[in-house]
């Protein structure tokens, strides 16, 4: 039946060849369709955003790759199975089309090890940003960083090839703990109480994170059970050393990757509005200081206090 159809150019065609390609659009067609269907089935209804994302991939990869498989068979039936046309397709395409079967492992590695998954803030070499799509041959992230301060999203997409998961390190800011360690200095003067002005930022620290170490320890002893994880004190601290011209006091803490800036800025306010209620902690910056060692050295190092005179008519006096 298909046979008796004319299309144009037969005479450049032969009735097998016509035939072939009648067949391979009604077979388009007819995926097509049934893609159409599906999705207004399956994924019309759903609510949730990544579920209905998922379920689409997985609908417009299972009807190419049966459109594939189908149309392949119609052209190439001369091999005897759909296993030898694999077989060589898959050696021309290694050799031709290097990067896109390296991008192709990738995403056959991210789907089945899932290193990372959609939502999840990741960095993949210099990139960093949280994933919004991941496709057969590159993943896209919405930017963090970069010019923008403390890890917040930049308004660029960037596309990133599958294959980089195997070339570039790859980290996870929301897999095994989901939580991150953030240190804020403070930088107070040598003639300040740092005991008091460590205690402040003690008292501080724990209000504001300490809320977190319980489910951080949850979340750390079951990703033990994946991971080989060294036992580590998940409590916030106050860290206490010295730097050229100021005492720095370093506030230790877990946060959410999200949550970096404000919880930071949460702190600060509440720093800035102690440190002003106390008159012997002042913060320090960067100064050029003269020091005038027979004046404030310390006496019982030795130091004498020189004196100088100048001459006068009536004799010296001292300056």
């Amino acid at each position: 039946m298909l046979a008796d159809i004319q299309i144009p150019f037969s005479d450049f065609l032969t009735k097998s060849e016509q035939s072939k390609i009648i067949a391979s659009i009604i077979i388009i067609a007819v995926l097509w369709l049934l893609r159409k269907i599906l999705y207004r089935v399956l994924v019309r209804n759903i609510k949730e955003k990544k579920r209905k994302y998922q379920i689409g991939k997985t609908i417009n990869y299972t009807i190419s790759f049966l459109g594939v498989l189908v149309i392949a068979r119609i052209w190439f039936d001369g091999f005897q199975s759909i296993a030898t046309f694999l077989g060589l397709l898959s050696a021309g395409l290694a050799i031709a089309l290097k990067d896109p079967v390296s991008n192709l492992a990738g995403w056959i590695y991210i789907i089945w090890r899932k290193p990372f998954d959609l939502g999840h803030r990741v960095q993949i070499g210099s990139f960093a940003g949280d994933v919004i799509d991941i496709s057969m041959f590159q993943l896209s992230i919405m930017e963090i960083g970069n010019w923008v301060d403390a890890d917040q999203h930049t308004g660029r997409v960037i596309h990133i090839p599958n294959g980089k998961v195997f070339t570039e390190p790859l980290a996870n800011y929301s897999q095994g703990m989901q939580y991150i360690w953030h240190e804020v200095p403070v930088h107070i003067t040598y003639e300040s109480n740092w005991e008091k002005a460590r205690d402040i930022l003690k008292n501080i620290v724990i209000k504001h994170a300490a809320h977190h170490t319980k489910e951080a320890e949850k979340q750390a002893a079951e990703s033990s059970k994946e991971y080989l994880l060294i036992a580590l004190t998940l409590n916030p601290n106050v860290y206490v050393s010295v730097e050229d011209y100021a005492i720095r006091l370093t506030m230790r803490y877990l946060c959410n990757p999200r949550k970096r800036r404000s919880t930071e800025q949460t702190m600060w306010e509440e720093v800035l509005k102690a440190f002003a209620q106390c008159p012997d902690i002042s913060l320090a910056y960067p100064t050029t200081r003269f020091y005038n060692n027979t004046q404030e050295g310390k006496p019982q190092l030795g130091y004498k206090q020189h004196v100088f005179r100048r001459a006068t008519k009536d004799g010296f006096e001292n300056l």
